[in-house]
């Protein structure tokens, strides 16, 4: 009697068992039940399966019981082995990019973003469904590194009515949201795929003022002096570049983020130098790339120098010549050596600066400058100009100091006020930056120009400044690389060779080792 009722009990319990999966897929609405279902089979299954101890004690007492349990036992460890390695996996994920520019890995930059936002943003790409995967594997990536990013997929001939809430126009678009902030990429490219992240991100307008009216470099030239390719790449970092006449102001405008004197072949005006100081004494911010004092630059000029002077920074009347061979020309300086400082934070990529002279930090003083570039051990800074069409040579009793010497410096200090106004007031939010008033100096203007573009390490280095000036360390970081061209370029006669090696020689060698092979076997 006792097995009968334990055999209906089985019975039952694997009926509810099953309804209860069958539930699942019949009625989603109603897993709650399909839960209680499941257990109560369950225990009513255990429970029969109590009931026939001594059945199951017997059968395991054969030989071959043994064997199919131990048999069993190993398919079962292999199983929890193999669940086990990809549960681990599923939350420890690494991954390694093999190609030779890293095309499949996202730049320091991108990742520096990525790590720092703090709430959730969406990628809504709008495009044809076969078009989707030239997106998902650059924005997997983005996913990877941060949690709070999430993609969705969306073609709008098939959901005409979201891509109308989007008003999408074109495919191919990717809208980012971020806290109710809405901007809109028409590629897959990293770089704008961040530089629109970044835009989303940013909750104020940054510009970045070119001093001009003293021979300073233009930001809109696209001659080989010229600044556009920075500009380029400033305005990928959500920075609006423009022109400042300073003599036609009355002051520095208070949108200014970042003023910049490049390269400048007369003195600024003592009004500028009084509007520069007051614009200093706000928190603002300020870089200055003075070029040695050798062909059209002047010999001197006093007012920038007196305004970095009370800064802590000296400019040497030198030029600095590096014989290390890196390059043929000892008048172009190369740096590889970038003290410890926020705008070099982990940079080590090469930098060269042709025709600088040195910018010394000046101890002692209620600022603290920092030298953030200095040349290698194989360089000097020459005083002796006319040495330089003659043939160069270190000359310590002469004056020329041995190296590394300094190109570059930074120096910041707390926000003072301006003389007939308050101080501002402290920041409000413990997230954001105090204000301060920060300077870099370079020794050289020419780096940042097209001419030098493309060494990766001179505009990453003059970006770099521009963020650490503008208190935006986040974007401190190696920007994306552009795709390398892996196209091989041959000559007509080159093209002509590989045919024929293609076509004719290496099928006629194939032939060949055929024939002598049934010959000998023959």
């Amino acid at each position: 009697m006792l097995q009968r009722i334990l055999s209906l009990l089985g019975w039952i319990g694997t009926a509810l068992v099953f309804g209860a999966v069958a539930i699942r897929f019949v009625r989603p609405e109603w897993n709650q039940y399909a839960s209680w279902g499941a257990w109560a089979g369950f225990a009513l299954v255990v429970l029969y399966t109590l009931g026939q101890w001594r059945e199951i004690v017997n059968y395991f007492r054969r030989r071959q019981a043994r064997y199919g349990a131990l048999a069993t036992t190993g398919v079962l460890a292999a199983l929890a082995i193999a669940v086990g390695v990809n549960y681990v996996a599923s939350r420890q994920n690494k991954r390694w990019d093999l190609t030779a520019n890293q095309q499949n890995s996202l730049s320091e930059q991108t990742v520096k973003v990525l790590q720092g936002l703090q709430g959730p943003v969406k990628f809504t790409v709008f495009d044809r469904q076969t078009e989707f995967d030239r997106f998902r594997n650059r924005l997997n990536e983005y996913a990877y590194y941060s949690r709070h990013v999430s993609v969705e997929y969306v073609d709008p001939d098939t959901r005409p009515v979201i891509a109308k809430e989007y008003e999408i126009q074109q495919y191919g678009t990717v809208v980012i949201d971020y806290m109710g902030k809405r901007e809109r990429v028409t590629s897959d490219s990293e770089q704008d795929l961040t530089n629109g992240l970044i835009k989303a991100l940013s909750t104020q307008e940054r510009k970045v003022y070119f001093l001009q009216g003293h021979g300073e470099k233009e930001p809109n030239d696209t001659e080989r002096d010229g600044y556009s390719a920075l500009s380029g790449m400033l305005r990928r970092d959500n920075y609006m570049v423009e022109r400042l006449v300073l003599a036609q102001q009355k002051e520095v405008p208070a949108d200014a983020t970042v003023v910049v004197i490049g390269g400048p072949t007369s003195d600024i005006l003592p009004a500028e130098l009084d509007m520069l100081r007051a614009y200093l004494g706000r928190a603002g911010k300020l870089m200055v790339l003075v070029d040695p004092p050798i062909g059209s630059a002047p010999k001197a000029l006093p007012n920038v120098e007196a305004l970095l002077k009370e800064w802590g920074v000296t400019l040497g009347n030198n030029v600095v010549v590096d014989v290390s061979g890196a390059t043929n020309e000892p008048s172009i300086a190369v740096a590889a050596t970038y003290p410890l400082h926020a705008i070099t934070e982990q940079f080590a990529t090469l930098t060269i600066y042709p025709v600088a002279r040195t910018v010394e930090p000046v101890t002692g003083g209620t600022r603290t400058p920092t030298t953030i570039v200095e040349t290698s051990r194989a360089s000097w800074a020459e005083s002796n100009f006319a040495s330089l069409s003659t043939g160069v040579a270190l000359d310590a009793e002469g004056g020329d100091k041995a190296g590394p010497v300094s190109v570059a410096v930074a120096v910041s200090a707390p926000a003072e006020a301006p003389t007939g106004t308050a101080a501002q007031p402290a920041s409000t939010k413990a997230s954001e930056p105090k204000p301060e008033a920060r300077v870099v100096v370079f020794g050289d203007s020419d780096f940042a120009t097209n001419a030098y573009a493309g060494v990766p390490g001179n505009p990453n280095l003059f970006a770099n400044a521009v963020n650490w000036l503008a208190q935006q360390e986040n974007l401190i970081a190696i920007r994306p690389k552009e795709s390398a061209d892996r196209r091989v370029t041959m000559t007509p006669r080159q093209q002509t060779m590989t045919f024929l090696a293609s076509i004719l020689l290496i099928p006629a060698l194939v032939f060949a080792a055929g024939v002598f092979t049934w010959w000998r076997r023959r």
